[in-house]
């Protein structure tokens, strides 16, 4: 009887204290994740505004968040374009700010090189979060990235692509009469005489499902920040 009741408590205080190192370990490594995950969205909206690793400066945590912090700045927007003066992007509350918004500026030297938003999606097999990029003119495409999607390999997959995300710069996704048209990736090559390759991009073969969702939600989301870049356009023709 003896020895059952010692065992019985010494299982049960190794137990406790495995249990214990094991939920710390967790949480040691939970916060080392999410810095992960923050420096690597803080990198793909570098990405879209035009920032490039480079041998003295290479894609490391530490340089991502001193090269945003220096040259990016984070605000948040309503639905009516008014910025936000009393909340940051981490402030906000996806279940209960719904008519908040993130959005990131470029700034060097004291001068706007261009803007960046979140975009989310349904793709072909799941939601598809990455950035798109915008010039200092409020309609033309600077950049776009992906972050995290479950697209095919080979297939809707290459939407995180270099080939692919260049066919975006310099595309304009407001027509000639100031309208938001969005930006389409079209099935085959992109026609260069007509008036609407300015609103187009070479799709991604085997992919129209994949092409399909980005266009919707990109269309989507600009929308959703249109009433601050009419201002932008605004500002610029003014």
């Amino acid at each position: 009887m003896h020895d059952n009741r010692y065992t019985i408590i010494f299982t049960t205080l190794i137990t406790m204290v495995l249990a214990f190192v094991l939920s710390s370990v967790y949480s040691s490594l939970e916060e080392i994740t999410e810095a992960n995950v923050r420096a690597d969205i803080k990198k793909n909206i570098l990405t879209s505004l035009g920032f490039k690793p480079s041998e003295e400066m290479p894609w490391s945590r530490e340089n991502v968040e001193a090269i945003f912090n220096e040259s990016v700045q984070s605000f948040v927007i309503d639905d009516l374009g008014k910025i936000i003066n009393d909340k940051l992007p981490e402030d906000i509350d996806p279940k209960l700010n719904v008519n908040l918004f993130p959005l990131y500026r470029k700034v060097v030297d004291g001068k706007i090189e261009g803007y960046a938003i979140p975009i989310s999606g349904k793709g072909l097999w799941g939601t598809m979060y990455g950035y798109f990029s915008i010039e200092p003119d409020g309609a033309t495409a600077k950049g776009i990235t992906f972050y995290k999607h479950i697209e095919t390999p080979g297939l809707g997959a290459e939407v995180d692509k270099p080939w692919f995300q260049q066919n975006y710069v310099g595309k304009k996704f407001i027509d000639k009469n100031g309208q938001l048209v969005g930006i389409q990736a079209i099935k085959g090559k992109v026609d260069d005489s007509s008036s609407e390759s300015y609103h187009q991009v070479d799709g991604i073969s085997g992919a129209t499902m994949t092409s399909k969702g980005l266009n919707n939600f990109l269309l989507k989301d600009l929308r959703t920040y249109n009433s601050y870049f009419e201002q932008v356009r605004r500002e610029n023709k003014g």
